[in-house]
């Protein structure tokens, strides 16, 4: 199983990478592979602001459907639009091309409180 140590994590199974203001956001290796084959990933939020623990989208894979929580506040900025046509870059590349939105950090200090990959490793039984 890949978990990239350069990432941040969290409960829910998203990993983040900040540059600067902005965090990219996407399910971890694990979550994909527990979802199973991805067919539709819908985020209906970009240009809102949300708090972080709301739900920015869903993941829906052929057995049911998952809620997407921001894993921190701020205003989501971008969806990576390529998930329209090709879902199931979420399962072939989840830390790369499979990348689910963007968010313009409002409190970026919340970024402390992401799990390290030791930390999400323990909590998956790594």
């Amino acid at each position: 199983m890949n978990i990239p140590s350069e990432l941040k994590y969290t409960k829910d199974h998203e990993w983040v990478s900040i540059e600067g203001e902005i965090a990219t956001v996407g399910i971890t290796d694990f979550a994909q592979g527990e979802l199973g084959d991805i067919v539709y990933v819908e985020v209906e939020t970009v240009d809102e602001t949300l708090d972080k623990e709301e739900v920015f989208g869903t993941v829906e894979a052929v057995k049911t459907v998952s809620d997407l929580f921001l894993p921190l506040s701020g205003e989501i900025v971008e969806f990576n639009e390529s998930l329209e046509d090709e879902p199931e870059k979420v399962n072939s590349d989840p830390y790369g091309e499979g990348w689910m939105v963007k968010i313009k950090l409002s409190n970026p200090s919340e970024a402390e409180e992401l799990l390290s990959d030791e930390d999400y490793k323990a909590l998956i039984g790594a």
